[in-house]
């Protein structure tokens, strides 16, 4: 019989619908249970492309004894965390305060208050690795909530506690430049010289931490910024953290080089990485940056599009029981399938009898173009050529396996990033099937998931009504989305609607006492306490982009609300971007573009007229600036337009920095002068 999560909609909790465990979702009803019976909760957060949460559930929670002793001691509680990352965020801080490290699946158990008193990741079925086995924990909180339930409580009062008081806000700094140039050094220090990214295994691709190496370049002109920026990226697309058949990147590499997937794909991970390899482009010129940027692109499209337009949240990392299975070949495959052609591609992409990974290959450029041609004698037009009929051979006999699974749930802050991404690609590579997806997507959003008083929904499904109040994340990812799809298409109503996203934070999720925002709004469902994360993860904080949003949305309007609370938020992490700046890259972000002599302009005439300055605005990657366009502003829609007009009949550029503004421009050669100054 399925348990009291078969009517979810969320793909993760249906996973467990006919689990033996008499799970409930988070709400009234289990919490009540709990009071009503005086049983502690198990609560277990995880996630559908999480791997090690799939071996917990088959040796656990399809065991009919394991799960008679939950059912029997506790409520038991199963949470997606990418629905509801108040809950994930409130409990995996407890998790790491106890233990010291954190990670998915999330075991903690609480008091029917919900306060946490013990908490641990996965538990293996037996004892092993010095970790006790699942049903010896399950019996050893049961005897100590049934003995020791007055100790049972002061731990929990004791643990809530310092998770409240973890919410006080450190002075706030004056921001000066001198700190992006600490930061920077501090990066430098942990930077891996040989394969880039930072630190050693695992190693994540922390794509905001390369936006602010790449804008701390564009500030201070050196090299070595950009040298770390560049061999990183690099490096992952080169290995097999990169779907080098399907394109888009895995969540994370388990070693150094990039070699060896963990081999979900995330949402969240391709929009990022998608703009900062678009951006790297726009500065190097190194068109290997946009084939990257296009490849992973085209994958999302192909594979995590829903039909009316959102993206799908992930795919996950197993498929027929086996983690990686769809991704890896054997040589005698290769062999078969690309006959006269193996030998070329097995030493392009390291494939070999022994294998590279249990025994099988995963795929990665070992050898460039240029010197496979000058190994083979051959021409490297030919060789790139010969190698992509390879990897298209491969991908359509990739196709016939079975797939990994899909979480094809929507997220709005997730969905706000892709939007972003598509966007800006679609704007800067003049790809107008990337900004017809960009429309589409925000057209399904404002659907599917804004109510008739302007909130957002968390999450939607087909076939299901979005629920869940959003979060400072949702907002913020959304109307940086919709800023982005305003720039690239001048089109009106994607601003406004970002305007009103900002209110909306303002409003609902702004601290009245300190600087800064909560995660959750004013009305939202009273947990143990109100969470306000300021650092990023793999997701950027939404504090921290709540406050670029904020002062780009100052620049449009003039609105000083707007760059006070953004800049008051950034002062008051300061000492954190320094002493931790790999955990606060967005942060550092924001830092940058107030001190770097942010700009704004207006582009004035009709849309059709503007396409030469447009040109010239999309040659560079220009991060300090903010543009707008269309005829003279007069309605007031957007402020930055208002009182501008033509320039003796022709369309008209007006620059403006530090609330002083040049002369029109009616030539584009000029515009391009006048922005390479800085």
């Amino acid at each position: 019989m399925p348990n009291h999560l078969a009517s979810e909609s969320s793909p993760y909790l249906l996973q467990h619908a006919d689990n033996p465990v008499d799970w409930y979702p988070w709400g009234d009803e289990a919490l009540a249970l709990a009071r009503e019976r005086n049983k502690p909760i198990l609560l277990s957060i995880g996630y559908a492309a999480c791997h090690w949460c799939h071996v917990m559930a088959h040796e656990s929670f399809e065991d009919e004894e394991t799960a008679g002793l939950m059912n029997q001691w506790f409520i038991n509680i199963k949470v997606d965390r990418e629905e509801r990352p108040d809950l994930d965020s409130i409990y995996m801080a407890a998790v790491t305060s106890m233990t010291g490290h954190g990670g998915w699946p999330m075991t903690v158990f609480l008091t029917p208050e919900g306060k946490p008193f013990f908490s641990g990741t996965y538990f293996p079925p037996q004892p092993r690795h010095g970790m006790p086995a699942f049903s010896q924990v399950l019996s050893g909180i049961a005897e100590a909530w049934q003995t020791r339930q007055d100790e049972v409580q002061r731990i929990a009062n004791g643990v809530t506690g310092r998770l409240q008081s973890g919410l006080v806000a450190s002075a706030p700094q004056m921001l000066d430049t001198g700190l992006l140039d600490q930061a920077e050094r501090g990066l430098a220090s942990s930077f891996d010289a040989l394969w880039g990214g930072f630190g050693s295994a695992p190693k994540f691709p922390q794509p905001m931490v390369l936006e602010f190496l790449l804008r701390q370049h564009l500030r201070t002109g050196a090299a070595a910024a950009l040298d770390m920026l560049t061999l990183t990226l690099r490096k992952m697309a080169d290995g097999g953290m990169y779907d080098q058949l399907g394109g888009g990147f895995a969540r994370y590499s388990t070693d150094s080089r990039w070699l060896v997937p963990h081999f979900e794909k995330m949402l969240y991970d391709n929009a990022q990485l998608a703009r900062i390899y678009l951006r790297a482009g726009q500065v190097t010129g190194d068109r290997f940056f946009r084939r990257v940027t296009e490849e992973t692109l085209d994958y999302v499209l192909r594979e995590m599009r829903a039909e009316d337009g959102g993206f799908f949240s992930s795919q996950d990392a197993d498929s027929e029981g086996e983690e990686g299975k769809f991704f890896v070949w054997t040589a005698d495959e290769v062999r078969r399938l690309l006959g006269h052609d193996a030998g070329l591609f097995m030493r392009g992409y390291d494939v070999t009898d022994q294998g590279n990974w249990e025994g099988r290959n995963i795929l990665h450029r070992a050898r460039s173009v240029h010197d496979l041609a000058l190994d083979l004698g051959m021409d490297e037009a030919e060789v790139e050529r010969r190698l992509n009929h390879c990897r298209a051979t491969l991908l359509r006999q990739r196709s016939h396996r079975v797939r990994p699974g899909l979480d094809d749930k929507v997220l709005a802050s997730w969905n706000g990033l892709m939007l972003s991404a598509l966007a800006e690609a679609g704007r800067v590579l003049g790809r107008a099937d990337y900004l017809s997806a960009a429309r589409a997507s925000a057209t399904v959003l404002r659907a599917r998931m804004r109510t008739e008083d302007g909130r957002i929904l968390r999450t939607w499904k087909a076939g299901s009504a979005a629920k869940y109040n959003g979060y400072l994340e949702d907002y913020a990812c959304l109307a940086e989305g919709l800023l982005s799809l305003y720039e690239a298409t001048f089109e009106t109503e994607w601003y406004l609607w970002a305007v009103e996203l900002a209110h909306f934070m303002l409003g609902h999720f702004k601290d009245p006492h300190q600087a800064g925002f909560y995660d959750t709004s004013d009305d939202h469902e009273q947990l143990i306490h109100r969470p306000r994360d300021v650092q990023d993860n793999a997701m950027p904080s939404g504090n921290a982009k709540a406050a670029m949003v904020l002062f780009r949305l100052g620049l449009y309007t003039g609105e000083g609300e707007f760059f006070r609370s953004a800049e008051d938020s950034v002062a008051s992490v300061a000492d954190l971007m320094v002493r931790y700046p790999a955990g606060f890259g967005e942060w550092l972000n924001v830092a940058s573009f107030i001190l770097d002599r942010p700009r704004e302009l207006a582009l004035v005439g009709p849309l059709e007229s503007l396409a030469a300055m447009r040109a010239v605005v999309n040659e560079n990657y220009r991060p300090e600036l903010v543009v707008a366009g269309g005829q003279s502003g007069d309605d007031g829609e957007i402020p930055l337009l208002v009182g501008r007009s033509m320039q003796a009949g022709l369309p008209a550029a007006y620059l403006c920095e530090r609330f002083s503004c040049r002369e029109p421009l009616t030539d584009p050669a000029e515009l391009r002068k006048y922005l390479a100054r800085k």
